[in-house]
């Protein structure tokens, strides 16, 4: 074993030197200075330092550090922030990934679950950025399973498959919304469910209704990778996601329209560039099979009903296209219904937590990883400081900077 992990090694060295690339740079010992901190759990440093060694955070203070023998990062006029994470983008393997992996990091995004396979291309995008071929962010994979395709033999038998491939999470399994999942749909999930814990894959379920989101979580489902846009959620709905513990991707703009990502034209757009509302994926319609555009007016109101009713919410995009576009989408949706500390608390511990990242990432605290975002200004005065990112560090890497 040792034998062909060292020809592996060589071999990647080898490439690397002929086609000129690198292998990743080791973690940088690094001090944050002079910048305001927003640690995550809602406390907050106004001038304070963060030292980061061997890809970990270390300390994080008020006031100076010691900071001798560190590579030293001004935070004057700037905020700490853990790194984002988009727990549902629409990312695969391509001629392009360099440039649009590269472009999620500079909109501040450190980590990315794949929003649903192909599997294959998924572990080769993580494999050239494990490699150093590419700088980019934390992949985290997964693989489809369509639930009208097995049976629920033959779909525990795709759970073990994904988890011989090094696959830990499945991509978002369909529910038919409306009227309600089908018994088959039903029965095939419950055999995923009870599959996938014993060979370590955790199971994300797309339910848009709430009659599919009651549904998936009775079924034994705790990762749901939207709201409902459909209809509206009742309180007794957001008492079960509560009360079993399920985590839900708030996904709150996907019913809004797009503005000037896809064309200089002031006409509202999806997230594919086509038009508003007619192309939005299952779109609702009136009873002249009319898109009426009402997704959005379910996902913010659904958003604040769960969140008030103590069920956790994370951030996802479920985009492909421009990231840093996608971001101020998001946030500008977010902002009809939460607070900036609301927000904060939503995109880091809570999303963290839905990866089943939370001791590694989400905060900025002594021991977790070192993924921090240096934005200008003040976000908690306001979300468009969140696109401001002028220095992104991974496990204590500097791979943005922008100062």
């Amino acid at each position: 074993m040792k034998t062909i992990l060292l020809r592996r090694f060589v071999t990647t060295v080898s490439l690397l030197a002929i086609t000129g690339l690198t292998l990743p740079s080791l973690a940088q010992d690094v001090a944050i200075t002079n910048a305001r901190i927003i640690i995550g759990n809602g406390e907050v440093i106004e001038f304070g330092t963060l030292v980061v060694r061997n890809g970990r955070i270390t300390e994080v203070t008020s006031g100076q550090a010691d900071t001798q023998g560190l590579q030293a990062i001004d935070g004057t006029g700037m905020t700490a922030m853990p790194g984002f994470i988009d727990a549902h983008r629409h990312i695969n393997t391509g001629p392009d990934e360099k440039a649009e992996m590269q472009a999620q990091l500079e909109a501040g995004y450190t980590t990315i679950l794949s929003g649903g396979g192909p599997a294959e291309g998924n572990l080769l995008l993580r494999e050239h950025i494990e490699s150093g071929a590419i700088n980019e962010p934390r992949i985290i994979p997964s693989g489809r399973i369509t639930l009208a395709d097995h049976t629920p033999d033959s779909a525990r038998a795709e759970v073990r498959k994904l988890a011989e491939m090094g696959i830990q999470w499945t991509g978002e399994i369909s529910l038919t919304p409306l009227p309600r999942p089908s018994l088959h749909e039903i029965e095939v999930l419950e055999a995923i469910v009870d599959e996938a814990p014993k060979v370590g894959v955790t199971v994300q379920v797309h339910a848009v209704s709430t009659q599919a989101m009651v549904a998936a979580v009775k079924a034994g489902v705790r990762r749901l990778v939207h709201i409902p846009n459909k209809n509206f959620v009742d309180h007794d709905a957001a008492q079960l996601l509560a009360d079993t513990n399920t985590m839900s991707l708030a996904t709150i703009g996907f019913g809004a329209p797009v503005f000037g990502v896809f064309t200089e034209a002031n006409e509202p757009r999806f997230r594919d560039g086509k038009a508003w509302p007619e192309f939005i994926s299952g779109a609702n319609i009136d009873e002249q099979g009319r898109a009426v555009g009402t997704e959005i007016g379910y996902t913010i109101v659904n958003a604040r009903t769960l969140w008030d009713g103590n069920a956790m919410l994370g951030y996802c995009t479920d985009t492909r296209y421009d990231p840093h576009a996608g971001l101020q989408h998001e946030l500008e949706s977010y902002k009809v219904m939460f607070s900036m500390q609301d927000i904060i608390k939503l995109m880091g511990p809570n999303t963290a937590a839905y990866i089943n990242m939370a001791d590694d990432l989400g905060t900025l605290e002594s021991g977790k990883l070192a993924d921090v975002v240096l934005v200008q200004g003040n976000p908690l005065e306001g979300f468009w400081h969140m696109l401001d990112a002028r220095v992104v560090l991974k496990e204590g890497r500097i791979v943005v900077d922008k100062r």
